[in-house]
């Protein structure tokens, strides 16, 4: 594969904060900073795609300056403020069925243990599949209203699938109080009180989470928050200004401590709302990795 692309066939990608302005699509390819496990990575897609995921970036190689090449996936991509498209029943549906996907597809990869698997958002407890770790908005693509493929896989790492679902909850129910979901989710904030527990319970059945995930769910959200608190913490520390502006804009550590009492207050809510009714006969375990 060359590089001799026409640059008025180039444009910019949107995105999250920790590659913004570096994603740009060239004809049929996407080309992005390559992370430093970017052949092991690679290797992850590949073996997705065997498994019969076809919902992830097809790898291209990696270019002489360190940028990697993937295929493009046509669709839309949801970015803050989020669409009322986004936040739609059938959107976080869809959502909780890819990721079942994914996870199917992931239980039968071969975890490379030596290949220097970002930590940043893993599960602390660690695991023996590899996790995507940031299903957030923009990092998956829609069709029609449904998502239909997951980008960035920057973060995957070993965890257990309930902390893939914990972190995907953080972003798609949210799992943040009403004042600090507003000023990204505006479809969400009047209803959130009421909405949560259902929209969490939502995500849980289109995944099919078991039982006893679903019982322990609400405790490994709350972990999921402290995890992504110390993440900012450090891209703030080292300097990062994306994360530095976004924290004074979105209010402060004061938020944090708001979105995690949030939480830990409404934690036996969250777990009725999961439990009520489940057929235990009903749910699926994933295969033996």
């Amino acid at each position: 594969m060359t590089g001799d692309i026409d640059p008025a066939d180039s444009r910019e990608l949107p995105g999250g904060m920790a590659n913004a302005g570096a994603v740009v699509r060239r004809g049929e390819l996407v080309e992005r900073p390559a992370p430093p496990n970017v052949r092991a990575l690679h290797a992850y897609l590949q073996a997705l795609r065997r498994n019969g995921f076809d919902a992830a970036p097809v790898p291209v190689g990696v270019r002489a300056d360190g940028r990697e090449r993937l295929g493009f996936i046509p669709g839309d991509v949801a970015v803050p403020p989020f669409p009322r498209w986004a936040m739609s029943k059938t959107a976080l549906r869809s959502v909780g069925g890819l990721l079942r996907r994914l996870h199917e597809a992931s239980a039968g990869v071969r975890v490379d243990v030596s290949a220097g698997w970002v930590g940043e958002l893993a599960d602390p407890e660690g695991g023996t599949m590899l996790c995507h770790n940031d299903v957030c908005p923009p990092n998956v693509v829609f069709r029609d209203g449904r998502a239909v493929a997951l980008i960035d896989f920057d973060q995957a790492a070993p965890g257990r699938p309930v902390w893939d679902v914990a972190m995907t909850a953080g972003y798609w129910v949210p799992m943040l109080d009403p004042e600090s979901a507003a000023p990204l989710y505006p479809v969400r904030a009047t209803s959130h009180v009421s909405d949560a527990s259902a929209r969490l319970r939502l995500l849980a059945d289109s995944y099919g989470l078991s039982p006893r995930e679903r019982a322990e769910l609400p405790e490994v959200v709350e972990q999921a928050a402290e995890v992504c608190r110390a993440f900012v913490a450090r891209r703030v520390a080292e300097g990062h200004p994306a994360y530095a502006q976004a924290l004074r804009d979105r209010g402060g550590w004061e938020r944090w401590d708001r979105i995690q009492a949030w939480l830990g207050a409404r934690r036996e809510t969250f777990r009725a709302a999961l439990l009520a009714g489940v057929d235990t006969g009903s749910v699926r375990p994933l295969p033996p990795p």
